[in-house]
């Protein structure tokens, strides 16, 4: 096999198709050169690797993929290195809320520690942090986690999370408990159905053999609460430990309920300043479950 044909075939299985592959790999080749490599390669091995429309790994290019993917994957990480180019960037991908409420203060105080820190920050849940980690785009995701992460991908629980009802500050209900006997006459304004928050609530409800189905359903956490401080219904949310409600609202904890769980994502062996980081995200957690 030639070591070529497999950095382009690694290419086209990281980016889904050649088409991408030529457009994001750091060299420049054209497509038809690619194409002919590659159906040079699949000669050689006498195997089909990938479907072209829509494109797919064989069997035996799947095999090959995580081959060479720990090789190839790690090139330009390492040539970075090398030159000391990637010594204080830190690419992260994390919940929005997480972004916005934990993460400042966290890298404030990493920037002392590293004072050229380079940031990249992207928002995402649990399964674009996997995809992003997969593309290596990022070098750390804090996120809920829900199962067990894909294949290769290594994660630490940090926090659980409890899931609460927010309701107007004056709704007349003290319990989540309350709510839950009369849900037929009670709105809910909850995040899609896909998501984790909302799943763990679902498996809560099916527990006590209850039905709520969503009213108004919202793209992310901060949109409910508005809505519910305006009198439109009662959210699924999250309170952090040591968290408040947001104005107008008041926070009703779902005992019983799953928690949710919020976990750091990474692959292979982190760079010192990721490592660093995952540190201080330890520390936080720990000091968030004491608080």
């Amino acid at each position: 096999m030639n070591i070529h044909h497999l950095e382009l075939f690694y290419f086209i299985s990281t980016y889904g198709g050649i088409t991408e592959a030529a457009r994001k790999m750091p060299y420049g080749i054209q497509q038809p050169a690619i194409s002919a490599q590659i159906l040079r390669l699949e000669e050689d091995l006498g195997l089909k690797l990938f479907q072209r429309r829509p494109f797919q790994l064989t069997p035996a290019g799947r095999e090959l993929y995580e081959f060479v993917a720990p090789f190839f994957s790690r090139v330009q990480e390492t040539s970075q290195r090398l030159r000391g180019e990637s010594a204080q960037r830190l690419r992260l991908a994390a919940l929005t809320t997480i972004l916005r409420d934990h993460l400042p203060i966290l890298l404030v105080r990493h920037r002392r520690r590293f004072p050229h820190l380079k940031l990249r920050l992207h928002d995402a849940n649990q399964a674009m942090a996997e995809a992003l980690l997969k593309r290596q785009e990022i070098d750390l995701a804090i996120t809920e986690l829900e199962g067990k992460p894909a294949t290769g991908i290594r994660s630490e629980a940090l926090l659980q999370v409890p899931l609460v009802l927010l309701v107007p500050e004056n709704h007349p209900a003290r319990s989540a408990r309350e709510i839950l006997k009369r849900i037929a006459s009670e709105l809910l304004i909850a995040l899609p159905e896909n998501e984790a928050l909302t799943k763990l609530f679902r498996r809560g409800l099916a527990a006590e053999e209850l039905v709520w189905p969503t009213s108004i359903e919202a793209g992310s956490l901060e949109l409910v609460a508005p809505y519910v401080a305006a009198g439109f219904g009662i959210a699924l949310s999250v309170l952090p430990p040591g968290g408040r409600a947001p104005t107008r609202t008041r926070a009703l904890p779902l005992r019983g309920f799953p928690n949710l769980v919020v976990a750091a994502l990474w692959t292979g062996k982190l760079p010192p300043i990721a490592e660093s980081f995952l540190e201080s995200l330890r520390m936080e957690a720990r000091a968030l479950r004491d608080s």
